[in-house]
């Protein structure tokens, strides 16, 4: 059997109840699959179930993280377009709330994620096919130079589906 990795561990957070601690696995899970560190499942899942915005301190002490942890992952989470900041009357303390709009979450994650790795693939094909052309092994130049073509229709097709995706997910 594989050792289990840290990332693999599921967490005892003391200070919440069942359900939230449920909850921030949920995201954390996903986190995972779309290959994002778990401190990202972790606070966007609090944040997620909190009814209240909670500062950054709130954070660190109920997750058990460090502050650099939580402010990393909270400067990632407002680049995906997926927490905001919130003003709460009396505290001088920044606060945050979870975007829950499914538009926003996956059209920040396609902005952020996808979408830079489709544009440096695309700007890779013509080197690849370059270097591909030169094989002095017919064969093999005409199978690897196939394979680069295939990567180069996946990347236009995935240019087109992106914003169709963003459509359906968001309505």
């Amino acid at each position: 059997m594989p050792p289990v990795r840290e990332e693999d561990e599921i967490r005892d957070f003391p200070s919440l109840g069942p359900v939230e601690a449920q909850v921030i696995q949920v995201f954390v899970d996903g986190v995972k699959v779309l290959g994002l560190p778990r401190s990202i499942g972790e606070i966007y899942g609090l944040l997620f179930i909190s009814p209240q915005p909670l500062s950054l301190d709130d954070l660190v002490q109920l997750l058990d993280i460090s502050k650099g942890s939580a402010s990393q992952g909270l400067r990632a989470l407002k680049g995906l377009g997926a927490v905001r900041e919130i003003n709460v009357e009396n505290s001088r303390r920044c606060h945050y709330q979870a975007d829950t709009e499914l538009k926003r979450l996956v059209g920040g994650f396609i902005r952020e994620q996808v979408r830079p790795h489709l544009e440096s693939g695309q700007s890779k094909i013509g080197r690849l096919l370059e270097t591909a052309g030169g094989d002095e092994d017919p064969q093999r130049r005409a199978f690897v130079v196939g394979r680069v073509k295939q990567l180069e229709y996946w990347i236009k097709k995935g240019r087109v589906v992106l914003p169709v995706l963003q459509k359906v997910l968001g309505e």
